[in-house]
Parts: C-alpha cells; sequence; structure tokens
C-alpha cells in the first residue's frame, strides 16, 4: 500500500510540472489565436480586419513583411490561400497588454490554385486594445 501510495504521488508531483495553469489573459490570447486561425483559412476580410491591428507587422520567413491591408489583400483574393492549419508546441506569455505567442505552424496551402506544404516557427505579438487582443506583428522563420 505504500508503494502505492508513493507511487500516486509521485504522478501527481510529474503531472503538476508538466502543466501548468493557464491564466485568464493567456486564454484570452489562446482564443484569438485559434480566431485568427480559423480566419486565415475562410479568408473572412471582416474578421480579420477584427483581428489585426491598424499598424500590422507581418513578417513572412522567406524575407519580406506584409502591412495590414497587404496582409488581407492576399488571403481575400487568395493569393495566399490556406487549406488547413494545424498550430503545436504552443505557448502565451503576457505581460500587461502586450503577448508573445510561439508555436509550429504547419499549413497546407492553395495559394494562386497550387497545392502545397509549410512548417514553419512562428511568433506573433498581441496587443489588447479596448479589451480585445489584436494581432500587431508576426514573424516567421522555417522549421526544421
Amino acid at each position: 500500500m505504500k508503494k502505492y501510495i508513493h507511487f500516486i504521488l509521485s504522478c501527481s508531483l510529474l503531472l503538476s510540472h508538466i502543466t501548468q495553469a493557464q491564466t485568464k489573459a493567456e486564454i484570452k490570447v489562446g482564443a484569438s489565436v485559434e480566431t485568427l486561425r480559423l480566419a486565415l483559412i475562410s479568408g473572412n476580410q471582416k474578421e480579420l480586419e477584427k483581428l489585426v491591428a491598424k499598424k500590422l507587422s507581418y513578417g513572412h520567413a522567406w524575407g519580406y513583411v506584409e502591412s495590414k491591408e497587404e496582409f488581407i489583400e492576399k488571403l481575400v483574393s487568395k493569393k495566399s490561400d490556406f487549406v488547413g492549419i494545424t498550430l503545436d508546441d504552443q505557448v502565451i506569455s503576457v505581460t500587461l497588454r502586450t503577448a508573445i505567442v510561439r508555436h509550429i505552424f504547419s499549413a497546407e496551402t492553395k495559394d494562386n490554385n497550387k497545392p502545397g506544404r509549410v512548417k514553419l516557427k512562428e511568433m506573433l505579438v498581441f496587443s489588447k486594445r479596448n479589451g480585445h487582443w489584436k494581432l500587431l506583428a508576426r514573424q516567421a522563420i522555417k522549421a526544421p
């Protein structure tokens, strides 16, 4: 019985180190990231307009940076077309009204009607404005 209790306590300690409770702000930022993921797939202009800050700096792994207008236009016109997106190993860090999100971004694309795949390490910066988390900056690098 003693060994059983020791085993249970050991497992509990291990799990408490593996899983960390998210703050309310981190949960809200995570929800904004998920809403953005879905908007990238749908290309819904109104949704994208709501999620993105006016001064967006959207950096691509291939070396160029887009403004809010350029970013949204490419998605709405399907020049940049995401068929599916998964986000793995996501970490969210919130300090006051700024959040940094890092994850592995994997996507199936159909840019200009040509199928493709991308896998990137992505960093997103969100800023809280009028009670809403908006994407302010993004930078990606090619994942190994």
